[in-house]
């Protein structure tokens, strides 16, 4: 990932507060957006705003810093909604390769999860600046009130209709990181080998794959259901005459053991799931080439 601060005297940088607070900034506008391109596009323009200000006349940094990118995020989710409605095939957010402890490093938690992300599309873009800045960062009503121009008590009132609105959705899932890790190897030797009957045990019954391909490279512009389908599917890809050289192999995607495909040095696509009672319940594969910038870059933890 470019960061944006390069361009600030090496003498400034340590001291500049966008560069000390540069992760939050990014953590907010990534989990406003689902994207890392368009979060990195309001780090920019967040970046030029700030040095255009007087900034000895601003009296709380940081504040002022999230409350320009939350409003330059707002700006920007609204538009794209109205793009997404037109979208080719099942819409997903860009995954972003993680360090391991991705959640307690960067105060994410579990919602840079794809699955919350996915969850976060749910809501409508104040709704999810509110949960984003309350439920991720913390902020108080108040703060968010602050950032936001609204009154506290419609802070509070957006908020509790938003938390209701995400745990009602929520997906369930195992949290026992060994399993996860034992399950992931079984799903790449299971593909690696064309095993269906292996793969079909990996799967719960209700498995849905979501694929997103953007109408740019080949991919199943319908969510597919049931084992015997998501099974048959992903070994399909797999042998195809395109998919030779491709490799699976783990890495940490959004804060979760995921799994990448890999041909020689590039990064083809990104495979995350929910693990529910220990089988793979939902699948959402990334392989829109515009949408892998964050994880082309090995040990990026930007967010």
């Amino acid at each position: 990932m470019q960061d944006r601060e390069n361009s600030i005297p090496a003498a400034d940088a340590a001291i500049d507060p966008f560069v000390e607070h540069r992760r939050l900034l990014f953590g907010t506008a990534y989990q406003m957006l689902g994207s890392v391109a368009d979060a990195e596009d309001i780090l920019q323009d967040a970046w030029l705003k700030w040095h255009a200000v007087d900034q000895d006349s601003v009296e709380h940094p940081k504040s002022y810093l999230v409350r320009t990118v939350t409003n330059l995020a707002l700006n920007r989710l609204t538009s794209a909604r109205a793009t997404r409605e037109t979208y080719v095939g099942p819409w997903l957010p860009e995954p972003l390769l993680t360090a391991p402890n991705a959640a307690e490093e960067t105060e994410l938690a579990d919602t840079v999860s794809t699955a919350m992300l996915v969850v976060l599309e749910t809501l409508n873009p104040t709704e999810r600046a509110v949960f984003v800045l309350r439920e991720v960062f913390g902020y108080s009503f108040a703060e968010i009130g602050g950032f936001l121009d609204r009154p506290e008590a419609t802070v509070r009132q957006i908020s509790h209709r938003a938390k209701s609105h995400v745990q009602s959705r929520r997906p369930r899932f195992d949290s026992d990181d060994a399993a996860r890790q034992e399950i992931t190897q079984k799903f790449m030797a299971a593909c690696h080998g064309g095993d269906l009957n292996a793969l079909m045990e990996l799967l719960a019954p209700e498995v849905t794959l979501w694929n997103d391909g953007g109408g740019i490279v080949t991919a199943a512009r319908r969510p597919l259901h049931g084992p015997d389908h998501v099974a048959r599917w992903m070994l399909g890809v797999m042998a195809k005459p395109v998919s030779a050289g491709i490799r699976l192999e783990s890495a940490v995607v959004n804060g979760e053991l995921s799994i990448i495909g890999v041909i020689g040095d590039y990064r083809l696509g990104a495979l995350t799931y929910d693990i529910v009672d220990g089988r793979i319940e939902n699948l959402r594969f990334q392989v829109n080439p515009q949408k892998l910038g964050g994880i082309q870059a090995a040990g990026d933890t930007t967010a």
